[in-house]
């Protein structure tokens, strides 16, 4: 009886990921909240928001073992939060000037209400945001570093494109582009900049370090797309297209590691196709967890 009591007690306290069905959301989209708080959560926390890809979700993506952020959390006692996309296919909305707009009420601003709310709720420390996700959760890091970047310290982001690639000329929600995802869309390092620039005009507040990852052999978006990202965030941040060090298998074999300067980092996987593997150890220490 004292053993079933105390088993029932321990499960009880086990940590889970929970939706937060009220987040204080006053954007159009109604993504969902999902929140996961460790047992050995550390004093005035780091946040991690985790941003799943097309035909996933928060719960499976938050399940599936290579995706490593639950892992990290429980070791380390940060707390992660996980969006889940409104949308049909579960894409996220990086097309529309609702989500790449600074409040325009789409996908990007309902993700950054639920940064804000982490703040309130759980006392996450404000200096100590970082945001990663794979494929289309790649594309929205992009967008919000470039919509919300006043919330977010760094990203770590795998196979997507650069922020406002995929706009729809019909500006419609969640549209696929087939000239970006097959990268046909190139522009120069200043057109790139000027992209970013219009999603939060009269910004010029701090931003947040960009770590960029694509496979060689990515079919679904086209590696090229590694260099427009490139091209993007370095001529935000005013640097040399030219990396000013390269270290070959790095972080693993047949990865080239590209820093231009103190705040954009590119890894490129020769023969990973989409998309790139979340490397919990490389994108903890790129945010300093």
């Amino acid at each position: 009886m004292l053993f079933s009591a105390l088993f029932m007690a321990g499960t009880a306290l086990a940590a889970s990921l929970t939706q937060v069905s009220n987040y204080n959301n006053n954007a159009t989209s109604k993504a969902q909240m999902w929140v996961y708080k460790p047992d050995n959560v550390v004093e005035n926390p780091p946040l991690v928001v985790v941003i799943h890809s097309c035909q996933s979700s928060a719960q499976s993506y938050f399940q599936n073992n290579k995706i490593p952020w639950k892992q990290g959390s429980d070791k380390k006692g940060y707390i992660t939060v996980w969006p889940s996309s409104p949308n049909s296919g579960t894409c996220w909305d990086v097309s529309s000037k609702q989500s790449l707009s600074h409040l325009g009420g789409g996908d990007s601003q309902a993700i950054a209400n639920m940064i804000l709310y982490a703040i309130s709720e759980y006392k996450v420390n404000p200096e100590r945001v970082y945001v990663t996700g794979g494929s289309s959760g790649a594309m929205m890091s992009n967008v919000l570093a470039a919509t919300y970047p006043e919330l977010i310290k760094a990203v770590s982001l795998y196979s997507g494109v650069a922020a406002g690639c995929f706009v729809s000329s019909s500006g419609g929600v969640d549209q696929w582009n087939n000239s970006c995802s097959g990268g046909q869309s190139r522009a120069t390092p200043e057109k790139w900049k000027q992209v970013v620039l219009d999603m939060y005009p009269g910004y010029n507040g701090p931003r947040p370090k960009m770590q960029i990852w694509h496979g060689s052999a990515d079919s679904t978006l086209a590696p090229q797309n590694y260099q427009e990202e490139i091209k993007q965030w370095t001529a935000v941040f005013n640097v040399s297209q030219d990396p000013t060090s390269t270290a070959a298998n790095t972080p693993q074999q047949g990865y080239t590691t590209s820093n231009y300067g103190d705040f954009v980092q590119g890894i490129y996987a020769q023969g990973v196709g989409h998309s790139v593997p979340a490397n919990l150890t490389a994108s903890e220490a790129w945010f300093g967890l």
